[in-house]
């Protein structure tokens, strides 16, 4: 009988691996481990290089001179910039609409849909519409030229940004929308009840029991719409090239013509500072979100 209770107990061992779900992450972790966080580690070595090839150790000296660097700090103030104004921008559209959405009895799956498409649309796709939209030539200029006003240089000019803020929206708040419409329904109706019951102004629900339940999906939220405005670079690069406008020269335009000028070291060095960043940034809005909870 002994040996039987040890074998069932061997066994719940056993399974206990498969159901936490271990096994099923196990793949993909591995992978995300060999082809991100592996050669991720081993390019920091030559952050502190002086050189890729034969090079010598200098320490921290690749990660100051980043900060004297003309280049490098007019991308951070852009990045910085970009992500002040479009993720605020993203979370309140995102959670406007997804308020609108949950109101609607039929057709609301329809509705989302609209939403939902910019994330299935390749942006090589769509670099073609936004260069015939913007372009100097483009179709909007058209539309001004025809009711006599003066072409604006939409993308080589201050407005550059508010164009790739615009381009950025579309392109996510879709994304965010789904989040917020999946934490508005886990809002028990006992607590809208309660507060109308209890002649509660739209207002004061609003700020006492929708944002406060809100608040887990909003800080994912958040996550994703700083991680998904770094990836903005793409849009921006497909559609202006290289050197783009001054206002909208990113971190990764920075990075990217470091990689071009097999600069090694000074772009693993700017690629560990920004990774740095994101990790104690992400930290510090978990860190929030849980003091909040309690």
């Amino acid at each position: 009988m002994n040996s039987g209770m040890g074998i069932r107990r061997g066994r719940s061992k056993g399974n206990a691996f498969f159901d936490q779900g271990f096994a099923f992450v196990l793949p993909g972790l591995l992978g995300f481990c060999v082809f991100f966080i592996l050669p991720f580690c081993l390019s920091l070595v030559y952050a502190f290089m002086d050189k890729p090839i034969g090079g010598s150790f200098i320490g921290f000296a690749n990660f100051t001179s980043l900060f004297k660097n003309r280049a490098y700090l007019l991308g951070l103030v852009n990045t910085l910039r970009f992500i002040g104004i479009s993720t605020p921008l993203n979370i309140g559209i995102s959670l406007g609409i997804a308020m609108l959405v949950i109101r609607i009895v039929k057709g609301r799956e329809w509705f989302s849909l609209i939403f939902l498409i910019p994330l299935v649309i390749p942006s090589g796709s769509m670099v073609f519409f936004w260069k015939t939209l913007f372009s100097y030539d483009g179709a909007l200029n058209g539309i001004l030229r025809a009711i006599g006003i003066a072409k604006i240089n939409w993308l080589d000019s201050f407005l550059a940004l508010p164009v790739m803020i615009l381009i950025f929206l579309w392109k996510n708040c879709g994304y965010n929308m789904v989040l917020f419409l999946s934490g508005l329904a886990n809002i028990p109706k006992d607590y809208y009840e309660a507060a109308w019951m209890d002649n509660a102004s739209r207002f004061q629900v609003f700020a006492h029991i929708t944002i406060p339940c809100l608040l887990p999906t909003a800080v994912l939220a958040l996550i994703m719409s700083i991680i998904n405005s770094f990836k903005i670079f793409r849009e921006i690069y497909l559609i202006t090239g290289n050197y783009p406008q001054e206002s909208i020269y990113t971190l990764q335009h920075f990075m990217n013509n470091m990689f071009a000028s097999l600069n090694y070291p000074r772009l693993t060095s700017a690629t560990a500072t920004l990774v740095l960043v994101i990790i104690l940034f992400t930290q510090f809005l978990l860190h929030l979100e849980r003091k909040a909870a309690l």
